[in-house]
């Protein structure tokens, strides 16, 4: 796995991606728990690659309020369960917000809201993948691995460029 850290508005993150496609997007204070995690037989370089260097771009973009979706080839590890979860947090718009339940019914599975709150815990492309955009049922903020606060501020700047007209490059 190729991997590459940039500082961003809510701190430095981490990007890895194999063969081509993104596999992590992780906050930095979870660098040592997933270089712990690595063993001996991963190959782990960190460099820039052709990839890592489009996500950092539209990570850019993303936090200037330039860019609502991420056109990246993405390849998350997970359980069948967890890709389906994760499948649908990408169908939740910019600038808006579901609950567990609603991504539990999208799945057709509608009691397994916690287990959707699991699956969005093990998130392994945070933002791209954009769990943070998933509330309680009763509408408050819940969960976030990288804390409450920046799950606030990313749906703030999302609500606040959520209207605005994107310039269309000549």
């Amino acid at each position: 796995m190729n991997v590459d850290f940039q500082m961003t508005p809510i701190g430095e993150m981490g990007v890895g991606e194999e063969g081509g496609r993104i596999v992590r997007l992780f906050f930095v204070f979870e660098k040592k728990k997933w270089l712990d995690s690595i063993s001996e037989t991963d190959s782990v370089q960190i460099k820039r690659t052709a990839i890592l260097n489009r996500a950092a771009q539209q990570l850019e973009e993303y936090f200037q309020g330039k860019r609502r979706h991420f056109d990246l080839p993405l390849a998350p590890h997970g359980t069948d369960f967890q890709r389906s979860v994760w499948n649908a947090l990408l169908t939740v718009e910019y600038g808006t917000t579901a609950t567990y339940q609603e991504i539990a019914e999208k799945i057709d599975n509608k009691n397994a809201a916690r287990a959707v709150g699991g699956a969005c815990h093990c998130n392994p492309i945070a933002l791209v993948v954009p769990c943070h955009r998933i509330i309680g049922t009763n509408r408050k903020l819940t969960g976030f691995a990288a804390g409450l606060d920046k799950k606030q501020w990313l749906l703030q700047l999302e609500q606040k460029h959520r209207l605005t007209k994107i310039p269309i490059e000549k």
